[in-house]
């Protein structure tokens, strides 16, 4: 130490020691100075030159020399050793454990939460819709989380770069507040960055279930992290986890099977979203490696399948043992994997709403399955644990903050959540303990994606939106998604593949040009949308176009009659009809039917030329009337951007591998019907699926059975197979 006992008595006598005749100011300074540095016990550097300084000053100090006898050196060191302790002083005081990325994320979330307000523990439990966002009010109110609600953007057909600049507006509110943490954008992107103009749209779960591809699954989680990124977000509502029990459940495409084994499997797109865990990563501990990849969101916890007639929001009347074999599986395997997030399910389970169910949100996911992200609400869906919605909002707050859901989707009226909030804490209806472990569920995702270090987003990525790369993914998925149902009458002389040269073809059907019916709900705009001028994309017809050879004669009627067809001498038609666009509630159906005129449309055509039916449609729909007169029927369901898909398994690119991953009912009558059931009687049951060849494989086949040696043959054999022009029945 560089202080010794008797410099107190030194500095407080000195100058009178010594000459009088300098200024008091210039003593003082030096003495101050001294007194600083050694009283602060400070030591820059460490070193015996700082100690022959200190000597040097107290044996002038101590002789009486005055400040113009002090040598200039000494000043000057004197001076340095002052600048440096002050800046090491300055670091020292400046250090906040919370805003270094060295320490774990357990400390910084302990750290920052001691020094939060009550409002500001409040403010990042709310998320509000990016049309009440701004920046005041991101620094007023703390706001934690913004979302882009179905179909909300900055603008019509905005741009990576304008997602990036209106997101980055909201940040800069955020950081602007007093501990400056950063709030996180969430969207939903449920089959791909699906709310984003020229984004990759890849085929709904209903369609990837199908596949039975869990490494497809990773790399189209991986490739939708991208494309999320590239407008500069960092949280996708993704994906959904349900098993739908019931196909006339209007969220049923959103849901991989009716077996949570195949459901369980298809977890596999968490790491693609968020990345691979380490290897030493606690059970239940969220992650996001780097900011390539995205915050994951399994939902809606739990049940919401399994719900009444398929009633969207409805009640789930099921035994725990069965809630728990059937629906809990995959958020089981969602935890191990890492996924930082799990929202809440409108529905109930037997009579209680899900959004207040503390048994299973707080007991059973956070205690059981030791999840240890945040649990978030789905839009108003705490208003909706009172009948009717929002009757009692005070309740509504209690209720669900009770539960354990620690993230509110308020998303609009957020001061009266907030205002609502503070008094039930202020009057110890909700105890703090609970809003501590609300608030450091959110820090701990925020800070383990590194929010912190990296809030802003930036236009490194805006490539990735809409790639090529992306779009021959989703390609591959949608011909490994597409299911043969039925190829040939009789099951015999098959009709697929179709020949690509043929004099004139015929494609009918509302949804053969028609790129929103193809991609379905959440595609744009909630409900999705009809027509081909809102976002990129191939349609089936113009997939067929660029397939067939440039001499074959396509004529496309949407809705032909039979006359028309008879009198055309089409070599076959292509028939694409199913249902229209839908989402949620408005997607419940009892009936089940095609979207007219699609029955009328099948009948006029396959009664009049050899036809292929291809259905559109987000489950499986009443066809069984129609069946006998169609040729070849595929299920494509709800296919996406990349209608190529279609082709390249229509005309022998890549043969048909699709398994139906739900079970294909003959009447509604029967519902709900899944396999394993004692009543099952499908039309088509769970697991079927015709294959197909390649033109490839079948001309390799060919030669290998030995037609080598009859050159005639082999000749004819090849004829066939590369023209298609045999008849059909």
């Amino acid at each position: 130490m560089l202080w010794s006992p008797g410099d107190d008595q030194l500095l407080a006598t000195w100058p009178e020691s010594g000459d009088r005749s300098q200024p008091n100011t210039t003593h003082a300074c030096v003495r101050n100075t001294y007194a600083f540095i050694t009283l602060n016990s400070i030591d820059p550097f460490h070193s015996i030159s700082n100690m022959y300084i200190a000597k040097r000053i107290r044996k002038e100090l101590r002789g009486g020399i005055t400040m113009a006898r002090v040598s200039f050196s000494v000043v000057a060191m004197l001076l340095l050793w002052w600048w440096v302790a002050m800046a090491k002083l300055k670091v020292k005081a400046e250090y906040i454990k919370y805003k270094d990325p060295n320490q774990p994320a357990a400390a910084r979330v302990g750290d920052l939460l001691s020094r939060m307000t009550l409002e500001e523990k409040i403010g990042q439990m709310v998320q509000i819709d990016r049309s009440v966002a701004n920046v005041d009010t991101m620094k007023t109110y703390f706001i934690g989380s913004v979302l882009s609600g179905g179909g909300s953007a900055p603008l019509p057909e905005a741009s990576a770069e304008d997602w990036v600049n209106m997101i980055n507006g909201f940040q800069k509110g955020a950081l602007a507040s007093r501990l400056g943490i950063p709030m996180i954008y969430g969207i939903d992107a449920v089959h791909g960055h699906n709310n984003v103009f020229n984004a990759t749209i890849f085929p709904h779960n209903v369609g990837l279930g199908v596949t039975r591809d869990p490494e497809l699954a990773k790399r189209i989680g991986a490739a939708t992290a991208l494309e999320v990124r590239a407008t500069g977000i960092p949280y996708a509502f993704a994906p959904c986890i349900a098993v739908c029990r019931d196909p006339r459940w209007g969220r049923c495409y959103e849901s991989y099977s009716e077996d949570h084994k195949i459901v369980q499997a298809m977890t596999e797109i968490i790491p693609g979203l968020q990345g691979d865990i380490p290897a030493n990563s606690r059970k239940g501990v969220p992650y996001v490696g780097g900011n390539k990849k995205v915050a994951a969101c399994a939902k809606h916890f739990v049940g919401d399948g399994g719900t009444s007639k398929g009633i969207n929001e409805n009640n789930t009347v099921i035994d725990r043992h069965d809630l728990l074999s059937i629906h809990m599986p995959a958020y089981s395997d969602s935890i191990i994997k890492g996924v930082s997030t799990v929202m809440i399910s409108y529905s109930s389970w037997n009579g209680e709403k899900m959004h207040a169910n503390r048994d299973l949100v707080t007991g059973f996911l956070k205690e059981t399955l030791k999840f240890k992200g945040f649990v978030i609400s789905d839009w108003e869906g705490i208003d909706r644990i009172t009948s009717p919605p929002h009757s009692n909002y005070t309740y509504s707050v209690q209720a669900s903050i009770l539960a354990g859901i620690d993230m509110v989707m308020v998303p609009v009226n957020y001061k009266e959540f907030i205002n609502d909030l503070t008094y039930l804490i202020k009057t110890n209806v909700i105890p703090m303990d609970r809003i501590d472990d609300a608030v450091g569920r959110i820090l701990l995702v925020k800070f383990t994606m590194g929010l912190f270090e990296n809030p802003l987003g930036d236009l490194s990525l805006v490539n990735e939106l809409g790639s090529q790369a992306h779009r021959d993914l989703a390609r591959e998925a949608v011909r490994k998604s597409l299911v043969l149902l039925k190829n040939g009458k009789n099951g015999t002389n098959p009709v697929l593949p179709l020949p690509k040269k043929a004099p004139k073809i015929l494609v009918a059907g509302s949804h053969a040009d028609n790129l929103g019916y193809q991609c379905g709900g959440w595609t744009i705009a909630w409900q999705g949308f009809s027509g081909n001028n809102f976002t990129r994309g191939t349609t089936v017809l113009g997939a067929i176009k660029s397939t067939v050879d440039s001499s074959t004669e396509v004529i496309y009627h949407e809705n032909p009659d039979g006359e028309f067809v008879k009198s055309n001498n089409f070599e076959y038609a292509i028939v694409v009809v199913g249902e229209h666009p839908y989402a949620e509630t408005y997607g419940d159906s009892m009936n089940l039917t095609m979207a007219d005129p699609g029955p009328s449309v099948i009948t006029s055509v396959c009664e009049a030329v050899k036809c292929i039916v291809i259905i559109i449609s987000g489950r499986p729909v009443v066809i069984e009337p129609y069946v006998s007169s169609i040729d070849a029927l595929v299920a494509a369901w709800l296919p996406g951007t990349e209608g190529q898909g279609i082709t390249d398994v229509l005309y022998g690119e890549y043969g048909f591998s699709g398994k139906l991953s739900r079970t294909w009912f003959r009447s509604v009558d029967q519902l709900p019907m899944n396999v394993g059931d004692p009543h099952y009687d499908p039309l088509f049951p769970f697991g079927f699926g015709l294959e197909t060849e390649s033109v490839k494989e079948l001309v390799a086949r060919s030669t290998s059975a030995g037609v080598f040696g009859r050159p005639c043959t082999l000749l004819i054999v090849v004829a066939l197979i590369l023209s298609f022009r045999e008849e059909f029945l």
